[in-house]
């Protein structure tokens, strides 16, 4: 009997030894860990936004070691790079929690996304309740979504296109961000039948362009020549997209599309100009547009208007000239009616009429676009003629003795038989068109010795001395469209010394002779030959610059 006592005494204790640990284990519930997590609901993409993690130990046990995670949403910014989360361990948390402490810690991210996007934030809390060995882990989310992308993003494409026909159309873009976008790819695609023909800026891969950097209100545009083929009345849809390379990855911003249907053409259009289809046009010249239209339709057609549109920054519209088309000065639209051509005002089937205008180019613009285009319209028909423009390249050569780049030493009006230094810079821009192989040469008389000295250094490549010919060469290679125009400028300096001799004394001694650039023609491979005067002592482009300063002393 006694031993059975003993025996039942013996698992009533081990019975409530499992209880008490039991109940040890669960005295603590999580839920007495309040986590919360707040932030906008909405944010413009690029926009900082603010997450503030809460959280308070609502229990009566002291929570040990705690660690906080803070995952960001997908392709969120920090700092210019891409932010995926962040681990805030005891120490940075500020310790154990006590019971009835509360703590609050922010997180500051950047948001890239898609407009209407749902961004999701993460954060969980683990931590150990003091004399449990188990871990718990509380966890919580905030949700914000996209509502605004500050970029503008438009097709201009006709409604309708006729089959088998070239034409144009346009991908533009521009930014409203107050933050400057970087690394953007735009992406068409084109429907079934679509033949890419050729556009500008080149594309990567025909359907594909990147575009390195787009400040705040700025914009740009795509502009894509093709064709399409289908049966009339198809429907076809364009569709493109625009997005951000981070860190290898890529994010969809904005996403279009638009319809059009092939049409079966009612007038046929060409154009010549100055008596040719295929014209390179060059800056300065006077061009005379022929525009011919025919009626290939089943039907006669009465009361037609054509309009001819001008695209491009080159035209000098306070030129145009035209007998029996309509325009006001400074305008880009060139109007013709049956007012005074009979054969828009009946035109029968297969019939046929001539329109011309005149127009001038500039000598010069600030602009990058190496084509010049017309829009012409006449009834249901639409047509545009792009012509080429030539590369155009200012080129000058420029000695001064007063520079700042490496200070040059002698006396100044250079003086016989002693050594004055000169620093001699060449700058190039780039119109119209891009220009392969290009090189600058000059060489340099007997008595000028090269120093070795230029600037930028890391021009040494690119620039070299042939000292057996005495001849300078400057190696660019390629010059793209608008290089020099919109950013900065190709340039090079170089430092030359003089020492002049006894024939030389009471004139102007040469210091290099007239300078020669040389390439090919990127829009028609022809020959590009360019050149700046030689320059003499007397020549120099200092500000103070004086005739007695640039005469030789003996």
């Amino acid at each position: 009997m006694n031993k059975f006592l003993t025996i039942l005494v013996v698992f009533v204790l081990i019975l409530a030894g499992v209880v008490y640990v039991f109940w040890q284990r669960n005295a603590y519930s999580k839920e007495e860990l309040k986590l919360e997590m707040f932030g906008p609901s909405q944010a413009e993409v690029g926009s900082q936004v603010e997450y503030v993690v809460k959280f308070k130990n609502n229990g009566d046990f002291r929570l040990e070691s705690p660690n906080l995670i803070f995952e960001a949403p997908d392709f969120s910014i920090k700092d210019g790079a891409l932010y995926t989360k962040e681990s805030l361990d005891s120490t940075k948390l500020g310790g154990d929690i006590y019971p009835g402490e509360e703590r609050s810690f922010s997180f500051k991210v950047d948001l890239v996304g898609k407009e209407g996007d749902t961004k999701i934030a993460k954060a969980s809390l683990t931590y150990q309740p003091k004399n449990l060995s188990v871990r718990y882990e509380s966890d919580t989310t905030f949700t914000t979504i996209i509502k605004d992308v500050p970029i503008d993003f438009s097709f201009d494409l006709p409604s309708q296109i006729e089959t088998d026909k070239n034409f144009n159309f346009h991908v533009n873009y521009s930014s409203n961000a107050n933050w400057l976008l970087t690394n953007l790819r735009i992406t068409v695609d084109y429907p079934t039948g679509f033949e890419f023909i050729d556009s500008v800026p080149k594309p990567i891969d025909k359907t594909e362009w990147d575009i390195p950097v787009l400040n705040n209100g700025t914009a740009g545009s795509v502009d894509i020549t093709g064709q399409l083929s289908g049966d009339i009345g198809d429907a076809k849809v364009f569709r493109a997209r625009i997005g951000m390379w981070m860190d290898g990855q890529y994010m969809e911003l904005k996403d279009i599309e638009k319809g059009v249907q092939i049409n079966k053409p009612s007038v046929q259009l060409n154009e010549q100009i100055n008596g040719s289809t295929n014209y390179t046009a060059k800056p300065g010249d006077w061009l005379h547009y022929q525009i011919t239209y025919k009626n290939v339709s089943d039907s006669d057609q009465y009361n037609l208007v054509m309009i001819n549109k001008l695209d491009g920054d080159l035209f000098d519209l306070t030129s145009i000239k035209s007998d029996t088309g309509s325009f006001q000065s400074g305008d880009s639209s060139i109007i013709f009616d049956g007012s005074k051509n009979s054969s828009l005002q009946y035109l029968p089937t297969m019939g046929q009429g001539t329109v011309e205008f005149w127009v001038k180019l500039k000598d010069n613009a600030a602009i990058t676009k190496p084509e010049i285009i017309n829009h012409v319209a006449i009834g249901a028909a639409r047509e545009d003629f792009t012509t080429r423009v030539s590369a155009k390249i200012d080129f000058t050569q420029k000695a001064y003795y007063n520079d700042e780049i490496f200070g040059n030493t002698g006396p100044f009006p250079p003086k016989v038989g002693q050594a004055t230094t000169y620093t001699v810079t060449w700058l190039l821009k780039n119109y119209f068109s891009a220009a392969s192989g290009v090189k600058i040469v000059a060489t340099l008389p007997a008595n000028v010795q090269w120093s070795g000295n230029m600037f930028p250094n890391n021009a040494t490549s690119s620039l070299t001395y042939d000292n057996s010919a005495r001849q300078i060469t400057w190696d660019l290679g390629t010059l793209s469209v608008g290089q020099g125009v919109l950013n900065e400028p190709p340039n090079i300096s170089f430092q030359l010394g003089l020492t002049p001799n006894s024939d030389q004394a009471g004139t102007k001694a040469p210091l290099v002779s007239q300078a020669l650039v040389q390439g090919i023609d990127a829009s028609d491979s022809s020959s590009l030959n360019i050149s700046a005067p030689a320059l003499d002592t007397g020549t120099l482009s200092d500000q103070n610059m004086t005739d007695s300063l640039g005469i030789v002393t003996n």
